[in-house]
C-alpha cells in the first residue's frame, strides 16, 4: 500500500509544471480572446445599425436594396453567409445548406470559449491540490518558507484557472446570444426569398 502511494504522490507532482504550463498558455490565449472579442463587438455593432431595419422591412421587392448595401469584403460570418444566401437564386435546400454550415461555423467559433470555460477551473484544481501535499507536508515538518511558496502555486494556479474560465463563459455567453440573432436574420432572409408568389384572383 505504501509502494501504491508514492507511485501515485510521484505522479501527482509530475503533472504539477505541464498543469502550469497549460494554465499560462490558456492565459495568453484568453488575452487573445479578449481582443479578437472586441474587435468581433465592433464589427457587429456596425453590421446591426446597417442591416437590422433593413432586414426587418425586407421583401422581394426590395431585396436588391440589401445586396448593394453589403460591404464589399466579408468583415464577419454573418454577411459572408448573407452574401451567399443574395448572390445566387436561392431552392429551400440550399438555404437549409447554408443554414446548417453557418451553424458548424458559428460552433467552432465559440468553441475557444467553450474550452476555456471548462478546463479553466480544471486545471486550477489541478494544481491547486497538487501544491496543497507539499504545503501540507511543509507545515508538519515547521518548514514554513517551503509551506509559503507552495500555497503561492496553490493560490495562484486557482486564480489563473478562474480568470481563463471567466473570460471564456462571458465570451460564450455574448457569442451565443450573437449567432442565435444571426442565424434567425438568415433563416427571414432565405424564406422571403424561396416564397413564391401569391396567387391573385
Amino acid at each position: 500500500m505504501e509502494i501504491i502511494s508514492k507511485v501515485l504522490f510521484w505522479v501527482a507532482n509530475s503533472l504539477l509544471i505541464p498543469d502550469i504550463i497549460i494554465l499560462l498558455f490558456l492565459f495568453i490565449r484568453s488575452l487573445l480572446l479578449i481582443g479578437s472579442f472586441y474587435n468581433q463587438f465592433m464589427i457587429k455593432k456596425k453590421n446591426d445599425k446597417q442591416f437590422d431595419e433593413q432586414i426587418k422591412q425586407l421583401s422581394k421587392e426590395n431585396i436588391n436594396v440589401l445586396k448593394e448595401s453589403l460591404p464589399k469584403n466579408d468583415n464577419s460570418l454573418f454577411v459572408r453567409y448573407l452574401r451567399n444566401l443574395l448572390d445566387k437564386p436561392v431552392t429551400e435546400s440550399y438555404s437549409d445548406y447554408l443554414l446548417s454550415s453557418f451553424e458548424n461555423d458559428a460552433d467552432k467559433d465559440i468553441s475557444l470559449s467553450k474550452i476555456l470555460a471548462k478546463l479553466g477551473p480544471v486545471l486550477g484544481l489541478i494544481g491547486t491540490l497538487i501544491a496543497m501535499s507539499p504545503a501540507l507536508v511543509g507545515l508538519s515538518t515547521g518548514d514554513i518558507a517551503g509551506m509559503a511558496y507552495n500555497m503561492q502555486v496553490v493560490f495562484a494556479t486557482t486564480v489563473v484557472g478562474l480568470v481563463v474560465s471567466a473570460i471564456g463563459l462571458i465570451t460564450l455567453q455574448f457569442k451565443q446570444r450573437w449567432y442565435a440573432k444571426e442565424i434567425n436574420n438568415l433563416d427571414y432572409v432565405a424564406r422571403i426569398l424561396t416564397e413564391k408568389p401569391t396567387e391573385k384572383d
